[in-house]
């Protein structure tokens, strides 16, 4: 959620009185700078030979201060109802090497990712389901630090060069209920996804804002193929993100009409955006 372009947000929120959250936030910080430090040295490049695969497709997870947790525990649901979903097999299925790639991470602050899903190779039914469950299992790790949707696509990108797989399609799915208020512009980080042929695709959430789908289509979704499904609420999230991945693992040109597209502006006022 937009709360201004100086809002970092609260470190972490403790709940139930239970310091576990702040341990899990720093550990997770820590490991988000670690491996930031390693792809700007690039010591952590995969050396074995990459698996070709239809589609490697990153989830970036909105864990920003807006979402408490029933709306994170919402979030998390549809995903795993979506890999369950046996259509989500049967797409998978339908391409050329009957297999994709995914992982998941979640995200706030421009250095705040938590990874949930490594690099996975989904190719039966019992890759899927052990996908969904571990994201079932893995609990939340980031309580705020602001809304970093810029820094979530840079942080995707990292992943991409480091991934085992290969793909003629690469496409970064970014969910979220706020726009860009903390790191880098993210019309700037849009750009340089899409000049190295990345799609960002996006699932904006209208719970707080109601033009947040323009904001979206304008500013943050782009590279080949890019499109948006839009959730009006938390609670209609897993409807919107079932059908997304479905379109998503199909090809470009198995993709249904009336998809809303990225619009292209001539600038933005502020810095954030």
């Amino acid at each position: 959620m937009n709360i201004g372009a100086g809002y970092l947000g609260p470190i972490w929120r403790l709940s139930w009185g239970s310091f576990l959250p702040a341990l899990a936030y720093l550990a997770a910080l820590a490991a988000a700078r670690f491996a930031a430090v390693a792809l700007a040295l690039g010591i952590a490049a995969p050396a074995a030979a990459q698996t070709s695969v239809d589609l490697q497709l990153a989830l970036m997870v909105d864990a920003s201060g807006s979402v408490n947790q029933y709306r994170f525990q919402l979030q998390k649901r549809g995903y795993v109802d979506a890999l369950r979903n046996p259509k989500i097999l049967a797409a998978i299925l339908g391409g050329r090497n009957q297999s994709i790639a995914i992982s998941m991470v979640q995200w706030t602050g421009p250095f705040l990712h938590a990874p949930v899903l490594p690099w996975t190779l989904l190719k039966d039914e019992a890759a899927v389901k052990s996908a969904a469950n571990i994201i079932e299992q893995t609990p939340r790790a980031l309580y705020g630090g602001g809304t970093s949707i810029s820094g979530a696509i840079d942080y995707a990108m990292g992943m991409f060069k480091q991934s085992p797989f290969k793909s003629e399609r690469q496409v970064m799915d970014i969910s979220g209920d706020g726009t860009n208020n903390s790191g880098r512009s993210v019309l700037r980080a849009r750009d340089e996804a899409a000049a190295q042929d990345v799609t960002i695709n996006g699932l904006p959430i209208l719970a707080f804002e109601p033009d947040l789908d323009t904001y979206f289509r304008d500013y943050v979704i782009g590279g080949p193929g890019a499109f948006m499904i839009v959730a009006k609420d938390f609670e209609s999230f897993g409807e919107a993100i079932l059908r997304k991945m479905i379109i998503e693992i199909a090809s470009d040109a198995r993709q249904p009409p009336g998809l809303i597209r990225p619009t292209r502006t001539a600038g933005l006022p502020g810095t954030k955006r």
